[in-house]
């Protein structure tokens, strides 16, 4: 290794090679490191001047440690070069060997720089923009190579039963005793034997030792205001588990009812399961994790909400959820393997499937809304207490009992269930409207109504 230095040295500094006589210079070379990343990378010479001579330096005990830890602290995204220390004519040197960063740009405090020939020059703001551009284009964050990672951190084992899972859901081939980095480059979990984030949050033994934020937070609160919990849990692990743990929290908090119908006992949730399970499952895949939030579920007793982290992606928007609507990714790669294990469908028809389980069970259309910036999902019970039934007329209940079938009524149709006056279907549907049982939607001939 001695003689390829003294090599650097004497071919002089270049497009990838600069020296530094001192870690004094720390500005240059942090200039340096930046440039060498924003570009082909290169190595950092410090110890040598620009004459080729070499002049060394001292070496102490944490010199390197605090080199490293320095250059993380000041470069976003992080760079973590190869630092080693030589000898040359009995004198330190220190080689900082930078790699072409895969996020582009790279900055060094609040600037980027690029290599040109020998000099570091200071990106434009366009040509910042530019390269923003071009890397939202290529990659997105699951996508993106998590550092400091290696196949230690894989849980070998929910890789065999994710192989196992999605040959009999998809009929994936790929063979389960596949070695496990074969495997997850297969999956596209891994490029260039690097790990990509996707492949902690899905198999990490730990993933919030890298990613604090990809929790689960789950809670039944008394009442109907998030004031007084009655039982709280923090869901980590890999994502496929927090999926499983925060629907079995749902299930514990919920009623299970049962009836006889015919000669059979038949238990029935307060909720649809499958429309829990298909909001939590959207939450996990579609979060925006460069975010310092967590997902919520949040258990009332008219309500469960599910709070994702970010918004909409676009150009979706709450609205178009409703509707037919595309499958749009924000995170790539968890969405392909969660497809391959039958959690979701890649069809734009999962927020779909919640409305009709919850019309299905006889509950209210779901809300979809945005609220600080997150999306939320909120499936609600009906607020109907047995002192407003009372008061309800025999036309009142007929009209309810018609809902719960088709969902929605108009006055034409209210006039030919009931058999009476405009004038009447109009004092029975306000009525209604004012104990908050239904709401109007529409305007003109169009209008129509629908539980609350």
């Amino acid at each position: 290794m001695e003689k390829d230095i003294r090599k650097l040295i004497q071919q002089g500094e270049s497009q990838k090679t600069e020296f530094k006589t001192s870690l004094s210079l720390s500005k240059e070379i942090g200039h340096t490191i930046c440039a060498f990343a924003n570009t082909l990378g290169g190595n950092i010479l410090v110890g040598i001047s620009d004459k080729q001579k070499i002049i060394g330096l001292d070496v102490g005990k944490n010199t390197l440690e605090n080199l490293a830890n320095w250059i993380k602290q000041n470069t976003d995204p992080q760079i973590y070069p190869e630092i080693k220390v030589y000898k040359l004519n009995r004198k330190n040197i220190i080689k900082i060997s930078v790699k072409q960063s895969i996020e582009k740009p790279a900055f060094f405090k609040t600037h980027a720089f690029q290599r040109v020939g020998k000099t570091n020059q200071r990106i434009s703001a366009g040509k910042i923009r530019e390269l923003a551009k071009q890397e939202k284009i290529k990659l997105h964050w699951d996508e993106r190579v998590c550092k400091r990672v290696g196949l230690a951190d894989i849980d070998k084992e929910k890789v065999r039963w994710f192989l196992k899972k999605a040959k009999q859901e998809r009929r994936l081939e790929i063979d389960p005793k596949m070695l496990i980095k074969q495997a997850l480059e297969k999956l596209e979990l891994a490029r260039n034997s690097r790990l990509t984030n996707a492949a902690i949050l899905l198999f990490g033994k730990n993933p919030q030792k890298f990613f604090m934020q990809a929790e689960t937070r789950c809670a039944r609160f008394k009442g109907i205001k998030p004031l007084k919990f009655i039982d709280m849990k923090v869901f980590a692990g890999n994502i496929i588990d927090q999926r499983d743990d925060a629907i079995e929290f749902v299930k514990d908090h919920i009623r299970l009812q049962a009836e006889i119908i015919g000669m059979e006992r038949v238990e029935t949730w307060e909720y649809p399961i499958e429309a829990i399970r298909e909001a939590v499952t959207n939450a996990i895949c579609h979060r925006n994790y460069e975010i310092s939030a967590n997902i919520q579920i949040r258990i009332f007793d008219d309500r469960v909400e599910i709070w994702g982290c970010g918004s909409v992606p676009e150009p979706l928007t709450v609205e178009a959820l409703k509707g037919e609507h595309k499958s749009i990714l924000r995170n790539s790669l968890v969405g392909k393997c969660l497809f391959l294990i039958k959690f979701i469908e890649q069809w734009g028809t999962g927020t779909n499937r919640i409305i009709n389980s919850c019309l299905r069970h006889g509950l209210p259309e779901p809300i979809f809304k945005e609220l600080s910036g997150d999306l939320v999902v909120i499936l609600r019970k009906y607020h109907i207490t047995e002192e407003i039934l009372e008061r309800l007329s025999e036309r009142q209940r007929k009209i309810m009992e018609y809902l719960r079938e088709h969902k929605k009524i108009n006055r034409k149709e209210c006039m030919t269930l009931l058999n009476t006056s405009k004038d009447t279907v109009y004092r029975d549907l306000s009525e209604l409207k004012k104990n908050g049982i239904i709401t109007r939607v529409g305007q003109g001939k169009n209008i129509y109504y629908i539980f609350a």
